[in-house]
């Protein structure tokens, strides 16, 4: 703001060294003219510099008492540049508003003639400049809080998003020891004890091979059993903790969808049908890497906004739809991605059909094994 006053200023004494020289030359009193000018402009230039509220308000005290004595004892038409040092003296708010504007005024009533009236329009020019400039000062600081809590309200977000992530890493690390920690415990309670029991029993038919065949033989066959049933349980332990090959196909793909939709700000519905326990490893590597090839595409040349995506398993085949609400294309050329999504479908006898009459559509069918 104080950048726009001192131009404000210099602006009017500009105008008055400029009507000085050409008005009032060869009048005598240009010297004390050139005075006062450059002693308002030294008064100034000290007011700018110190940062202490009162001397601030005392050099402008000075400076109003400067602008005064020119105008009675070298100049009337110093008078201009009173407006804009009264409102920096006295500065504009709601409570003093109408005040401060009668008081810059108020030397209308001692001015005649045509200083009155330059008197009062270089008044209004400079109270309006001063309370544009109050305005925008007003505002820019009302934005720069904003900013600051804008800033303060990201660094909170940031601080809690690391800590979330941090959480997240440690419960996934206490999850993995607990994890851990059971697989050992059903490893040495179950299967510990089988495999050291039919150790045990394995001994005693060593030491009563000669003397006892037949006391033998039957702990022989009671070590056999109970490797047996060891092996069971290791069997039966792995079993239960491999996950449905249908659950983690449904998991990664709906994984992959939502980072996706989250990267690009798509709206990505996913839809599924039918049996999923029936679709193979091998079909679930292919229809994914069928669907990244889609959604990459569709990112290219589509400029969709949505993509639906459907997975319905019928009787004797998967149909996998992947559809977009972009442009589309009414004669489909095949480039190196589609026929790599072709090749890749009947690999496993399966085939592809696109559409690009309303938006970009392909369809996978593929035969259930």
């Amino acid at each position: 703001m104080e950048f726009f006053i001192i131009l404000s200023k210099l602006i009017l004494l500009g105008y008055l060294s400029l009507w000085f020289i050409h008005v009032t030359f060869p009048v005598q009193n240009i010297p004390w003219i050139i005075f006062s000018l450059l002693l308002y402009l030294i008064i100034n230039i000290v007011l700018y510099i110190v940062k202490r509220q009162r001397i601030k308000k005392v050099v402008l005290f000075l400076s109003l008492v400067q602008i005064l004595f020119s105008f009675y004892k070298v100049q009337p038409f110093f008078i201009f540049l009173l407006p804009l040092n009264l409102c920096e003296l006295f500065p504009f708010n709601q409570e003093k508003r109408f005040m401060m504007l009668i008081l810059v005024f108020l030397p209308l009533i001692w001015l005649q003639g045509d200083l009155s009236f330059q008197y009062g329009l270089v008044a209004a020019l400079s109270c309006l400049i001063y309370m544009m400039l109050l305005q925008f000062v007003t505002r820019l600081q009302r934005q720069e809080v904003q900013l600051d809590m804008m800033r303060e309200n990201l660094q909170k977000i940031t601080k809690m998003l690391n800590e979330n992530n941090e959480f997240i890493r440690q419960s996934e690390y206490t999850f993995k020891l607990e994890e851990r920690n059971r697989l050992a415990q059903v490893f040495h309670d179950k299967i510990g004890h089988s495999m050291t029991g039919a150790l045990i029993q394995m001994e005693a038919a060593k030491r009563l091979v000669g003397s006892d065949q037949v006391k033998a033989l039957e702990l022989l066959q009671n070590a056999i059993n109970i490797s047996k049933l060891g092996i069971e349980n290791i069997r039966m332990t792995l079993k239960n903790l491999k996950p449905p090959t249908e659950q983690m196909g449904i998991n990664r793909m709906k994984l992959f969808i939502e980072e996706f939709s989250s990267k690009h700000s798509m709206d990505m519905p996913f839809v599924y049908k039918g049996n999923m326990e029936r679709i193979a490893p091998i079909q679930w590597k292919i229809i994914q890497e069928n669907l990244t090839e889609a959604l990459t595409n569709t990112l290219k040349y589509s400029e969709a906004t949505m993509v639906s995506i459907e997975i319905h398993v019928l009787n004797t085949m998967i149909k996998v739809e992947v559809k977009d609400n972009g442009v589309g294309i009414q004669k489909v050329k095949k480039g190196l991605g589609l026929i790599g999504m072709e090749e890749r479908t009947a690999s496993i006898n399966g085939k592809i059909i696109v559409d690009g009459t309303d938006g970009f559509s392909v369809t996978m069918l593929i035969p259930i094994q």
